[in-house]
């Protein structure tokens, strides 16, 4: 194993992470969270120390004029995140995992999204969880991570590892009263409580009301991206931005 300097390795991570098109880069301690993490995806990750998280921003214009009553494949929106972006940053993830283990440590890319088990709606690891500890934004209302840079408009994916890299510091909720995500919702499904690191995902979000809409089960739809709490979030657009953007939240309105 070769030592490796904190700052350095973590600044020569996060470089590499943006020459291969990565839009964020952070690193989450895990330790305050090690039960959680065993609880989820078991013991296999218990050797891992700490986790970076990466993101890549979404087409604006996509996100804009989602097509959420399409199928998955004839929608634009569903080919850029799953055909285009998903397999983008899966392959950075691969990339920092393999320069870690050049250095002689474990590393275990997590992929932007696989399920857990089959008939499950829970991956291994949560990347939400991992970003918003490295600082990357916080998890809304609509049980997503919300940065500053491009609200929940971002694809997320984590490396996994026992290297101890430099950390970054959380960033605390920036909701507030608003509730436009919830309220875009057409069923239901999320509640419209804040985040809370004592309450599991379910305080938030009716996951199996979100996927059974999205699946199409007991309705006429089958296999759509839905996207709507994303959507209509005001957190994408800065303050000076916010009036140009009344008319693309409209269409979702």
């Amino acid at each position: 194993m070769t030592s490796v300097h904190t700052s350095g390795f973590t600044q020569e991570l996060a470089s590499l992470a943006k020459e291969l098109g990565a839009d964020l880069f952070g690193v989450a301690d895990l330790q305050p969270v090690r039960e959680f993490i065993l609880n989820q995806g078991g013991e296999r990750l218990g050797s891992f120390t700490h986790g970076i998280s990466i993101g890549i921003g979404l087409s604006y214009t996509i996100v804009d004029h989602i097509d959420s009553e399409l199928p998955a494949d004839h929608s634009v929106y569903g080919w850029h995140l799953y055909k285009v972006v998903s397999p983008a940053i899966d392959s950075i993830a691969w990339h920092l995992a393999r320069r870690i283990q050049e250095r002689g440590y474990l590393a275990l890319p997590i992929p932007t999204s696989q399920y857990r088990a089959p008939g499950e709606r829970r991956a291994i690891f949560s990347h939400k969880l991992a970003a918003h500890l490295a600082g990357l934004g916080w998890i809304g209302k609509n049980c997503l991570l919300i940065t500053p840079e491009f609200g929940p408009r971002v694809r997320l994916a984590s490396v996994l590892t026992n290297c101890p890299l430099e950390p970054g510091q959380r960033i605390d909720d920036r909701c507030g009263d608003c509730r436009e995500c919830v309220d875009a919702c057409p069923v239901h499904a999320l509640t419209g409580v804040e985040f809370c690191d004592e309450e599991g995902r379910e305080a938030r979000l009716r996951a199996e009301v979100c996927g059974a809409y999205r699946d199409g089960k007991g309705s006429l739809r089958s296999g759509h991206v839905c996207g709507l709490c994303l959507a209509v979030c005001p957190k994408a657009y800065p303050v000076e931005c916010r009036a140009c953007s009344q008319s693309a939240i409209a269409l979702h309105a």
